[in-house]
């Protein structure tokens, strides 16, 4: 099993590019199942997540062949399965994703229980109404067996604004017949991302960035070329190593509209970025402090559906806000047992009391000490690593593969920055 062996105290300075979308590849290589012709995917995180998406579609019969280092050229006109392969959709939530396009073109999809992080019950439920509004039948026994003798457009109303669930409903109604319209609808930048990509082979899709869709169903996708957009998760994330070590940081290739909630949620920490054009930097030895709000109350950071703070930052949230004088609130609603990895960072010298699965009370300044610790998820992992690389001493993170599945050659690009970290086989 492979581990970081870091030793904090180093400010990580310098000029990095931010990885395409992690949450944004997935769902638009399952979306190449729908095309007719040859798709080229640029800016692709080369992560394993999108390495076992890509094994999926050959498996199904597609072929896909990586031609750089972040581009692979699938062609699905070969596809012929509609049953997934279960030890791959053991290892990625996102292989469900494949459902909407195989009842789009086939009319079945078998679709084992997806695996992915374990942060709190992830429900499937919506996924399935959506199917169902558009008249697809199902049965379980051992894995999800949708059918439909034909998909037709409707107006539906999805239960929660479901990232993934959005995602399925878009990719079956784009080949269904009539129009569907989509209320509730996430509206995240990756989804956003997913509609403009099957805008440009050749879906009818109105209403992309809000939370009404109205699709209108066509009767062929094409091929051609798609950029995927950078990843706004990585960005925040490497924004704020940047603020508690104290360095002077530029991070390339962003997309300012992707960061409109983690600006003022970072400011609350006293955090300043600098947004640019197409960058963002973070200047060096920002004096961090926690702004109350009006009358000196304690303020609190809450993660929300898009465009409220993403649920994927709480994490990164609870580590900067260790570093930051005073008191905050970090609210995370979406999992259960997203903030249950405090108890590391206690271990470490946080002070963070755990209220309840849901919220936790930071205060800070902190000062953290090497330990050895334990990845639990992608997110949590990356927030580990910035409080390693904060702290006193040495630490040793175990299960890095969760990491992995998240940061494309995290510990490359970090040495790069003047980071101290290394992967080591224990």
């Amino acid at each position: 099993m492979e581990s970081f062996v870091i030793e904090g105290g180093r400010p990580v300075s310098g000029t990095v590019r931010a990885a395409g979308n992690k949450n944004g590849a997935l769902p638009i290589l399952a979306a190449t199942v729908l095309a007719s012709e040859e798709v080229r995917l640029a800016n692709l995180p080369r992560i394993r997540d999108v390495e076992v998406m890509v094994e999926l579609l050959v498996d199904l019969g597609a072929k896909a062949e990586w031609t750089g280092p972040n581009e692979v050229c699938v062609d699905s006109s070969g596809v012929s399965k509609t049953e997934l392969n279960p030890d791959l959709c053991r290892e990625i939530r996102a292989s469900f994703l494949l459902a909407g396009p195989l009842l789009a073109r086939f009319g079945r999809a078998v679709v084992p229980p997806p695996g992915g992080d374990v942060i709190g019950r992830r429900r499937l439920d919506t996924h399935v109404h959506a199917f169902a509004a558009l008249g697809v039948s199902m049965e379980v026994n051992g894995a999800y067996d949708l059918r439909t003798t034909g998909l037709v457009g409707t107006r539906m109303y999805l239960d929660e604004a479901s990232v993934m669930a959005t995602e399925n409903a878009i990719m079956a109604a784009v080949l269904a017949s009539g129009e569907t319209i989509v209320g509730h609808a996430a509206c995240e930048p990756h989804i956003q991302d997913l509609c403009r990509f099957l805008a440009s082979i050749g879906a009818e899709i109105e209403g992309i960035g809000s939370n009404v869709l109205r699709i209108r169903g066509v009767e062929r996708l094409g091929g051609g070329s798609y950029r995927i957009g950078p990843e706004h998760v990585e960005v925040a994330s490497f924004a704020a190593l940047a603020a508690v070590t104290g360095g002077d940081l530029t991070i390339e290739d962003v997309q300012p509209d992707d960061l409109i909630s983690i600006v003022p949620a970072f400011r609350k920490l006293g955090i300043e970025l600098e947004v640019g054009e197409t960058s963002l930097r973070v200047r060096p030895s920002q004096a961090l402090g926690v702004v109350d709000d009006l009358g000196g109350q304690i303020p609190k950071i809450e993660s929300g559906i898009w465009p409220a703070f993403p649920a994927d930052l709480t994490s990164i949230a609870v580590v900067a806000a260790t570093q930051a004088t005073g008191t905050v609130l970090v609210f995370e609603k979406m999992f259960e047992s997203r903030l249950f990895f405090v108890d590391k960072l206690v271990s470490m010298g946080a002070r963070i009391i755990l209220c309840d699965p849901h919220r936790a009370v930071v205060t800070g300044p902190a000062k953290l000490f090497g330990q050895r610790l334990e990845s639990p998820d992608i997110r949590a992992g990356m927030a580990m690593v910035i409080a390693a690389l904060c702290a006193e001493g040495r630490s040793t993170i175990g299960n890095i593969r969760q990491i992995d599945r998240g940061y494309e050659r995290i510990d490359e690009r970090l040495r790069a920055l003047g980071a101290s970290i290394e992967r080591t086989e224990i």
